[in-house]
């Protein structure tokens, strides 16, 4: 079996590097808490959700983002999801999100055709 070596960034350093990411290039709000989804009205965000700007996830804008309540600013973990209708995938970051609001953020993104997967910091 080939060996690939030592990744690059390693699992720990991966936090730090998308903090980093925030820090230097900020969070933009695009969804606050309470407003309806642009294409699917009777989806109303249940916490804040915008993008890191500067940054490009799959589906060519921004790293998406959930922004939370808590009073500690740090990555908590990602949500990754599946669409099976437009076969794509992408990651959600989780930033100073409380578990409940992790728990919200996982229930909405759950619902076939779309599934998600939580991984925790």
């Amino acid at each position: 079996m080939e060996s690939f070596g030592e990744p690059k960034v390693k699992s720990n350093n991966l936090w730090q590097t998308l903090e980093q990411q925030i820090r230097e290039n900020g969070i933009e709000i695009d969804r606050p808490k309470g407003k309806a989804h642009p294409r699917f009205p009777r989806l109303i965000y249940p916490i804040d959700y915008g993008y890191i700007p500067h940054t490009r996830s799959a589906d060519g804008e921004g790293i998406d983002l959930f922004l939370g309540t808590s009073e500690i600013k740090q990555i908590v973990g990602l949500i990754c999801t599946f669409d099976a209708v437009k076969k794509d995938s992408e990651i959600k970051i989780l930033y100073a999100c409380l578990e409940k609001e992790i728990q919200t953020a996982v229930t909405m993104l759950s619902h076939p055709p779309m599934y998600a997967l939580l991984v925790r910091r």
